[in-house]
């Protein structure tokens, strides 16, 4: 199966029978699906893992299934009023949607929102764990986490067995690098900042550009917005925050940014620099494309 390709090129993940089962066994007791109540909505791609896992889970567990051509807002809710309590969808999809109607919605695939319903759960995973392991923060059964060097690593019966031209991103004892920078918190719940690639370093600080997204999304003016760092003689890179504006008429000044960043964070994040545009490159599943900005 095809990565989603935001950090590049899509790669092709190889999954055994074995790993996509155990993924399907985990997150589904994880969620508690009772088959005699519960009927999951595949409304995601199914090329790509979030809409072929929904169906797998559905298959292997003999709980009803309805599967959309994409996504409808309008098809999801009809849904939702006959029977589906269960659906998996990319955060983009859910401010379109409403997310009362199910039981439960999964949530991954990008950022999630600062404010988001009671009833989604934000997963963690990827194509090489034939979608989200971690929920909320925690690992489901059977799956380790550590972090290794800031970085998160995974290892699980979920993983991939390889790529498609053969080679092993897996250390030899088995961890998986996710190129993802991240925490562990004293209780062990996960937090994840970011790609590694990602970060930005301005004179002598690091900065994430996810924390930085989250709170300028909130601001009306602002539709969406990835954070970047350009080339700077004097700070090495300095931040800079590509923006689609609400309205392109009244489009955000870059003081304001500035200060709704500062409100939160500490003062070298504040973007340095606004650049306007009319869309950010994204993946089929909304996926901002930042090595594209």
């Amino acid at each position: 199966m095809a990565t989603s390709g935001s950090t590049g090129d899509p790669k092709g993940a190889v999954l055994t029978h074995a790993a996509i089962e155990a993924n399907a066994m985990a997150t589904s007791s994880a969620l508690a699906v009772d088959p005699s109540t519960d009927r999951w909505l595949a409304c995601l791609p199914l090329a790509h893992v979030g809409g072929l896992a929904v169906v797998v889970r559905a298959l292997l567990t003999d709980t009803p299934l309805e599967v959309h051509d994409g996504f409808d807002a309008a098809a999801v809710e009809a849904a939702a009023r006959h029977g589906a309590t269960l659906t998996s969808v990319v955060p983009t999809a859910l401010a379109r949607m409403d997310a009362a109607a199910f039981r439960a919605i999964l949530l991954g695939g990008s950022a999630m929102p600062p404010q988001r319903p009671p009833n989604t759960v934000a997963t963690y995973g990827m194509t090489e764990t034939f979608s989200g392991v971690i929920y909320e923060g925690w690992p489901l059964e059977g799956v380790e986490l550590r972090i290794h060097d800031d970085e998160v690593q995974l290892r699980c019966p979920m993983l991939l067995r390889c790529y498609r031209d053969n080679s092993d991103p897996r250390t030899n004892d088995g961890w998986f690098p996710t190129g993802d920078a991240g925490a562990l918190s004293d209780e062990g719940q996960l937090s994840v900042f970011g790609r590694v690639d990602d970060m930005i370093t301005t004179g002598a600080e690091k900065v994430w550009p996810v924390a930085i997204e989250r709170i300028l999304t909130e601001m009306p003016v602002i539709a969406d917005v990835a954070i970047v760092g350009r080339p700077d003689p004097e700070w090495g890179q300095a931040v800079t925050a590509v923006v689609v504006p609400t309205d392109p008429t009244q489009p955000p000044a870059l003081e304001a940014v500035r200060d709704a960043v500062k409100e939160h964070l500490p003062a070298y994040c504040a973007p340095r620099n606004l650049e306007l545009v009319n869309e950010l490159p994204q993946t089929p599943l909304g996926k901002t494309q930042r090595w594209k900005v």
